[in-house]
């Protein structure tokens, strides 16, 4: 008898034998810091799609991304496990092919599966280009039966790759990704199958372009702030339209949609980003890693509410193993995050699983209030000690008063070094090594992209890079 990860409830065990699992739907922004939605009280920004979300679903207050940049977050979502673990130290790293996902796992169980949008996990560095059905690591390779993707951020207007097959589209890039997302839904319910969706928008990473009639409403901003505000606003309205995508095919109440985003907010956009948390995009501290996140699902979630509950990105791949029953096999371990199904239906007052954080040498544990970061210097790490639940800002470092509880957060880090440091040499697969891996490289240095360069300098997202080609 094969043994089931978490076993789920009564409830979702009928679900299994009827044929009733549910379909999820996984949405990531590109660089939304968590104060900017409507429901955060933005003071410019009205996110009215995204609030009814957070008012029908869970809204978590406190939510971690994978990492503080965009591609360690995606390989934390896909295989739960702390993004170092996975060999994506960075922005552009490949994610391993000896791993295991959450959309591979989703596939042998039956479910459809779709990636639409910014993918970041082959490698390639440089504005986002479509994918290439040769080059290793797409998504392709990791579960996805159908995808309409672009190696990196994407922009108005974008050229993408449709399972490989290069097609120019016109219109706002978050519009496009949710349109075709729901014309594989749409396929799907038609089929009756369940599916495994995955829309990671491009907005609102630069370059910031916007159409005039978002523009508009932000016009007392600087131009970057302006198209900046003014795509997310598409965004939401993006949102909206699938949420309205999913009622219209009467699948809404048995379909989770996650939204969150990739990693905190950027600088030098006004208003402020990341809604009074210290620092930004890289940082890991709470402005670098804190997101937006909501979960809506009527037939999961019976009571809507907001959390203070701390989770993260690590959680998803455990969360959906609970509800659908997947094989104990389905990931590779260790994993690093926890099943948040619990939550779903009463409050948790303590997270048991700490949250660990490992990027460029700089390591932070966050045991529910409690925040150490260890931070390197020339010669010994540097710590910070914070208790969120009263310093939400990181103003002051308790470390020095609070000796026992850094003692015992400082051991998490050490274990949890030691750990990573085994996975980063491949010793949680099977062969005891990592195999080769894509280079991380730009993309201009791929032979099979050069017949492009003429076509495409004279795009706006591309033209830097191909001037001088």
């Amino acid at each position: 008898m094969i043994k089931l990860i978490n076993l789920p409830s009564l409830f979702l065990l009928t679900n299994l034998v009827l044929g009733t699992q549910p379909n999820i739907v996984l949405v990531m922004t590109d660089d939304q810091g968590w104060g900017q939605t409507g429901y955060m009280n933005h003071p410019v920004l009205k996110t009215p799609h995204l609030d009814n979300m957070a008012s029908n679903g869970l809204c978590f207050k406190r939510f971690y991304a994978g990492g503080p940049v965009c591609s360690p977050t995606r390989a934390t979502v896909l295989t739960g496990r702390t993004h170092d673990r996975t060999g994506v130290f960075n922005h552009g790293y490949a994610l391993r092919l000896q791993e295991k996902t959450i959309s591979q796992a989703l596939k042998i169980s039956g479910y459809a599966t779709g990636h639409f949008g910014k993918w970041h996990l082959n490698g390639l560095r440089g504005p986002g280009v479509p994918i290439l059905n040769s080059y290793p690591n797409g998504p392709k390779d990791f579960g996805f039966e159908k995808w309409i993707s672009v190696t990196n951020f994407f922009d108005l207007n974008p050229v993408m790759s449709r399972n490989g097959k290069f097609e120019d589209f016109s219109g706002d890039s978050s519009e496009i990704i949710v349109d075709e997302a729901l014309s594989f839904i749409t396929e799907q319910k038609k089929k009756k199958s369940p599916f495994f969706c995955v829309i990671w928008f491009g907005t609102p990473h630069s370059p910031f372009m916007a159409f005039e009639k978002d523009r508009s409403e932000f016009n007392g901003l600087d131009e970057a702030s302006a198209n900046h505000y003014a795509e997310l606003k598409a965004m939401d309205r993006s949102i909206g339209s699938l949420r309205k995508g999913l009622r219209k095919l009467s699948i809404e109440k048995n379909t989770i949609i996650w939204f969150m985003s990739d990693n905190g907010g950027l600088p030098k956009i006004n208003p402020t980003t990341t809604g009074g948390l210290r620092s930004f995009k890289g940082s890991l501290y709470e402005g670098g890693i804190r997101v937006p996140c909501i979960i809506e699902w009527p037939n999961g979630i019976p009571a809507p509410r907001s959390t203070n509950y701390p989770a993260g990105a690590v959680d998803v791949f455990p969360t959906i193993s609970e509800i659908v029953g997947l094989h104990e096999d389905s990931c590779i371990y260790p994993q690093d995050g926890e099943s948040l199904f619990k939550i779903f239906k009463k409050e948790l007052k303590q997270r048991k699983k700490p949250l660990i954080f490992s990027s460029n040498n700089r390591m932070a544990v966050i045991d529910n209030n409690w925040k150490l970061l260890s931070l390197p210097s020339k010669n010994n790490p540097n710590f910070e000690l914070y208790n969120l639940s009263k310093d939400i800002s990181e103003t002051t470092n308790l470390k020095r008063v609070n000796d026992k509880i850094f003692k015992e957060l400082n051991k998490l880090i050490e274990v949890n070094r030691v750990s990573i440091q085994k996975s980063v040499e491949g010793k949680d697969y099977k062969e005891g090594f990592v195999k080769n891996q894509p280079p991380r490289i730009f993309w201009t240095e791929v032979e099979e992209y050069k017949k492009y360069f003429n076509h495409w300098k004279f795009r706006p997202e591309y033209e830097s890079r191909l001037k001088n080609k």
